[in-house]
């Protein structure tokens, strides 16, 4: 597992990722990682810097997620084959390969959160003597160290188990199975959960990061999306009755930081577009004509402008913030919970709460506005609970997990795991064989 060093000059440090396998990296003209972790004000500008790596630009999480689940599950397709990298994740299966920037781009950026989240945490209880603030840092810290980990899981059959420590000479870093990846996470947020259950979050902590980030919210939602990820349907349900609805989470946008899908994709349409109102889904489960959630997602231009569909939704604007999670995504946890724990009129209850919800009583303006679900047993409830969250998360980056988890059909997605990147696998004799598909 490579090495990875301070925020200041990881651009350039990336790219380098792509073609490199060196062990260490160094820039003497650059800060050291003790000075950029020595006092509680660089170690809270630390924790902001992994929200930046995971929204910004074309490198970060944000966009290559997004841009591989909605086409590995083909609700998006690339429109100018010159992007080779997004066109051969559309391709899926062989066709991707262990050198392509959408999936190195993931590796890399996911592994040097992770690092970097650890790097901040490690030391923030030496350096921070006010205990509020290093509750704040170390919280602030775990949601991008799990969400870091949550998309290996996502992505990638087997996931690294640590980032190791700077002051170990070994890099062959173990892996773990990606369902024990979404375990890591949670144990993750579980600690600092644990961390501010004993010591609350100080308020002079909070003016040092984005205000539109809920930290507690955010903690328990994605707490109860990883527990559900990992089969933990218990640990999943009571992480999810603990999210305030009616709170939201956002990573925000700005005119110098902007959306990286609306920028890149929506603006152009010379990357990839949606599909069609199907939204990747089969015959059988597509949404109903008169879902709201079809023309919040999904922009219908009449003639003469062209394309007749364009993204919408999150990706509408260079400012449009995109949510940490949904209030739908929490409400379907529940209703997947219990009807994975044979609760079926639980479970029904809870996804009819999706799928009845107008846009006006939703945080975000996303609601189906349908008539209630009816589901006989429970393989009719689960597969509704796929058909509404593939709706609701519509390019969420969450649905190549959802359609694994939900045993669809492999037709109906492009690959099931992503290959390892070959700078990981020159550098690491640990690297797992490439899953067949």
């Amino acid at each position: 597992m490579k090495r990875y060093i301070p925020y200041s000059i990881l651009t350039v440090l990336l790219f380098s990722l792509i073609t490199a396998c060196k062990k260490d990296y160094a820039d003497p003209s650059g800060p050291s990682a003790e000075q950029a972790y020595s006092t509680p004000a660089t170690l809270a500008a630390d924790a902001v810097g992994l929200q930046a790596w995971y929204a910004k630009d074309r490198v970060g999480l944000l966009y290559n997620t997004v841009t591989s689940a909605s086409l590995l599950c083909y609700e998006t397709f690339v429109t100018n084959r010159g992007n080779t990298d997004e066109a051969q994740v559309g391709d899926g299966g062989t066709k991707i390969q262990n050198t392509n920037a959408v999936v190195t781009q993931m590796w890399g950026v996911s592994n040097k959160i992770r690092y970097e989240a650890d790097s901040i945490m490690r030391r923030t209880n030496a350096i921070v003597t006010d205990k509020g603030f290093a509750s704040g840092i170390i919280a602030y810290a775990s949601i991008f160290k799990a969400m870091a980990i949550g998309v290996q899981a996502n992505f990638w059959e087997q996931v690294p188990a640590s980032m190791g420590r700077p002051d170990t000479v070994t890099n062959d870093v173990k892996f773990i199975p990606g369902s024990q990846g979404y375990t890591l996470a949670v144990a993750t947020l579980d600690n600092a959960l644990n961390t501010i259950a004993t010591t609350p979050i100080g308020s002079n902590f909070t003016p040092n990061v984005p205000s539109t980030v809920n930290i507690i919210n955010t903690l328990y939602a994605l707490k109860a999306r990883y527990a559900l990820c990992a089969g933990d349907y218990a640990t999943a349900l009571a992480a999810a009755d603990k999210v305030d609805l009616k709170v939201t989470s956002v990573l925000a946008f700005n005119q110098q930081i902007t959306n990286p899908v609306f920028t890149l994709v929506t603006a152009t349409s010379n990357i990839y577009n949606v599909a069609d109102s199907s939204m990747g889904l089969p015959v059988g489960l597509r949404p109903d004509k008169n879902d709201q959630r079809i023309p919040f997602y999904i922009l219908y231009q009449a003639p003469p402008k062209k394309p007749a569909l364009l993204i919408n939704g999150f990706f509408k604007t260079n400012v449009t913030a995109v949510p940490i999670y949904l209030p739908g995504e929490i409400t379907l946890i529940k209703a997947e919970c219990y009807a994975r724990q044979h609760n079926l009129p639980a479970g029904l209850a809870e996804l009819n709460k999706v799928v009845t919800k107008s846009p006006s009583a939703d945080a975000f303006g996303v609601g189906a506005q349908l008539p209630p679900a009816v589901a006989a047993t429970e393989a009719d409830l689960l597969t509704l609970i796929y058909k509404h969250r593939r709706i609701e998360l519509f390019m969420s980056g969450q649905e190549l997990e959802d359609n694994r988890r939900f045993g669809r059909p492999q037709a109906e997605r492009g690959r099931n795991y992503f290959p390892y990147p070959f700078v990981e696998r020159n550098d690491n004799p640990n690297t797992p064989a490439d899953p067949a598909f």
